[in-house]
């Protein structure tokens, strides 16, 4: 398995979930690491995106200000840090590699490889 999340969860709206991704060390060498969404009759959303080498970091608007996406590259494992989590952020999320360059790595189909998915489930 090249991309392993876990960290998901049934939580409060206003809580907080700390998502996990596991990569191989080949695919964590890509160059672009991201999270996306997907929620029960709604297309895949970009989340967030980190360069891994340089760390710059993409969120979508609806996340700005409560997600945070971070590295560790001894571990080859990124993160998705969700505060103030709200029932609209109820979805699967999935952590995927890109391993080109892009200039805007928001669109999924840039995306090369991806994991099977964590279900984040938001209660009010």
């Amino acid at each position: 398995v090249q991309l392993q999340a876990s960290g998901g969860g049934l939580v409060q709206a206003g809580g907080s979930l700390k998502l996990s991704c596991a990569a191989s060390e080949r695919t964590f060498s890509s160059y672009i690491m991201g999270w996306f969404r997907q929620a029960p009759g709604k297309e895949r959303e970009f989340v967030a995106a980190i360069r891994r080498k340089i760390g710059s970091t993409y969120y979508a608007d609806s996340v700005k200000g409560r997600f945070t996406i971070s590295t560790d590259n001894a571990k080859n494992t990124v993160y998705l840090q969700m505060n103030s989590l709200r029932p609209e952020d109820t979805a699967v999320y999935y952590c995927a590699a890109a391993d080109r360059n892009y200039i805007a790595p928001i669109g999924a189909n840039l995306y090369n490889n991806w994991g099977q998915g964590t279900q984040v489930t938001v209660s009010s």
